[in-house]
């Protein structure tokens, strides 16, 4: 190990440099950051050198939880920081749809499907729904509104970007109820304790922590005249909120990832037009994307050197394909039926349910805390339907995105 250790240095310099330059030049390519960084990662793990230090879900699950449970509470942050709209119920209804009709639905269609294919226990299925349910955050970012004074704040952008916000936390009592029946079945007092705890205390908690202390720290970095964290004009006060909101949360007993990102909502209505916004939002995406190029690159060798995709048969094959060409726009296009959009843009918002990151906290979190039937088959489900998406919406995401700014003539 020592003596890899300053190859260790120079690749991982030269895969930093990569990731600031890949931007400019995917600007115009159907390509994504993402698809290059699995890539890599697959490539790299491969050889004989480096697959030691690949990483199995199976073997590992504690440090992979722990690892993508940091790059998306620092993306629901950022995520949060780029929201500028008023807490109205009609400029919120498209993100209400997606949250309260797509993602039961997209639970449900992906628990029969899984039902159909893989003859799991109920509660691996559900597990498994749970996990792919939500929008990633991390991944979806060529999707969301690109930053706080962006002037490419449509309709699309905004419920993707408020979607992938406000999902994860709307996923996560699914996956506690996916533990408690794996722990102690389906009678009733395994319904009534998830009602108590995971669906009415950690929701408010969350809700409660996110909107106090996002008051606070407002108050703190714009609202003491003199000393205001606003004044050093560092970006990593963002970071140091996103952390403190979060532990806070989670010793708490509440959705942390719901406190994050309510956090970043009511730190841009702090002060609105302040410059330090924008500091805080671009430190936080600098920093969201180094963390996803790494955790991408480990994730490329779980597909090689750490046996993922040994793990796949026909069956997650069909899987990932119904998943992501039926079970997502499907549910997307019954949540926002009678809304009066463009047919154009509903496909957009209904298509682009980008699976990534997010759900491979999910899995690990839930293989971590319960014992599951098959967890290597949840595994190849959900990696395959990881890697597929990254695929399949990295490739599609800049060609329709652009027509679709051309056809609001904003391009």
């Amino acid at each position: 190990m020592l003596d890899l250790y300053v190859p260790a240095l120079l690749g991982f310099g030269l895969l930093t440099l990569f990731v600031a330059w890949a931007p400019l030049g995917l600007k115009r390519a159907p390509l994504s950051l993402p698809i290059l960084c699995v890539a890599l990662g697959a490539v790299v793990f491969s050889f004989e050198q480096f697959d030691q230090f690949a990483l199995h879900p199976l073997d590992g699950p504690d440090l992979v939880e722990h690892a993508t449970e940091l790059i998306v509470i620092i993306s629901l942050m950022g995520a949060g920081l780029k929201i500028d709209r008023h807490f109205k119920p009609l400029q919120w209804q498209l993100t209400a749809r997606l949250i309260l009709i797509a993602m039961p639905i997209s639970i449900a269609l992906f628990f029969l499907l899984g039902q159909a294919l893989f003859g799991l226990g109920a509660a691996s299925l559900l597990l498994l729904a749970a996990a792919l349910a939500p929008t990633d955050p991390v991944l979806a970012s060529d999707v969301q509104i690109e930053s706080p004074d962006s002037q490419q704040d449509d309709e699309a952008r905004f419920a993707l970007t408020s979607e992938a916000g406000l999902n994860d936390s709307a996923a996560f009592p699914f996956v506690h109820l996916a533990i408690l029946a794996a722990a102690g079945g389906w009678g009733w007092p395994v319904w009534q304790q998830w009602l108590i705890e995971p669906v009415i205390l950690r929701l408010t908690m969350g809700a409660l922590v996110g909107v106090a202390g996002g008051w606070a720290f407002g108050k703190l970095i714009y609202g003491f005249r003199g000393n205001t964290l606003s004044r050093t004009g560092d970006g990593f006060v963002a970071l140091g909120v996103t952390l403190t909101i979060y532990a806070v949360c989670e010793l708490l007993h509440g959705y942390g990832f719901l406190a994050v990102f309510l956090a970043g909502l009511m730190l841009r209505r702090a002060s609105r037009d302040h410059e330090f916004n924008e500091r805080m939002h671009d430190f936080a995406d600098e920093t969201e994307r180094l963390l996803m190029m790494v955790m991408l690159f480990f994730f490329g060798g779980m597909l090689t050197a750490g046996g993922l995709l040994a793990l796949v048969s026909w069956r997650e094959l069909w899987f990932a394909l119904l998943a992501l060409f039926v079970v997502r726009p499907l549910a997307g296009w019954i949540a926002l039926a009678g809304v009066t959009r463009a047919p154009q843009e509903k496909f957009v918002i209904a298509f682009f349910g980008i699976r990534g990151l997010g759900s491979v906290y999910y899995l690990a979190y839930g293989l971590n805390h319960a014992s599951f039937d098959e967890p290597y088959r949840i595994w190849g489900a959900a990696g395959l339907v990881i890697v597929l998406s990254i695929l399949l919406h990295g490739i599609t995401v800049t060609p329709m995105m652009r027509r679709l700014d051309r056809a609001r003539g904003t391009a």
